[in-house]
């Protein structure tokens, strides 16, 4: 499966340049992969560190919680809010990584309660684990921010 751009638009409300997801590449009920190619003029390399550019850990950590809100907006549909990220548990950051590198993540629903969900995420570069977290998002109304 190869999910545009649009596509993704459609599913998570995040917009360049915060949209870091550019492909899905796998898509399941309980399980998604994303891929993303970090390029030298990303937003988040500027200064992270000016010498010796290095994906600052929290992007990666984000990108994660973007391909877990595209599963959790298959699963639940617009009309029943938008996935808000809740917690983060057990990061670890395992090796770095630079602009030109191609990183992939999967994340897996592990459990839903009612409107929380739990998930599990593992993010790679050329098969080399890069990142590993557990995360928790809700459902917040649509248009909750303008409230």
């Amino acid at each position: 499966m190869d999910t545009h751009l649009l596509d993704i638009q459609e599913a998570i409300p995040h917009r360049p340049p915060m949209l870091l997801v550019e492909e899905v590449v796998e898509l399941a009920s309980t399980r998604i992969v994303c891929r993303k190619e970090v390029r030298t003029d990303d937003f988040f390399l500027k200064g992270h560190y000016p010498d010796n550019p290095i994906v600052p850990g929290v992007i990666l950590c984000e990108f994660a919680m973007q391909a877990g809100a595209i599963l959790l907006s298959e699963q639940m549909g617009e009309d029943q809010g938008i996935p808000v990220a809740t917690r983060m548990n057990d990061v670890k950051f395992k090796r770095m990584v630079l602009p030109g590198d191609t990183i992939e993540v999967e994340v897996i629903l592990v459990e839903r309660l009612a409107t929380a969900f739990f998930l599990r995420a593992k993010v790679s570069v050329a098969g080399q684990l890069a990142a590993r977290l557990d995360f928790a998002c809700t459902m917040a109304p649509p248009n909750a921010s303008r409230n």
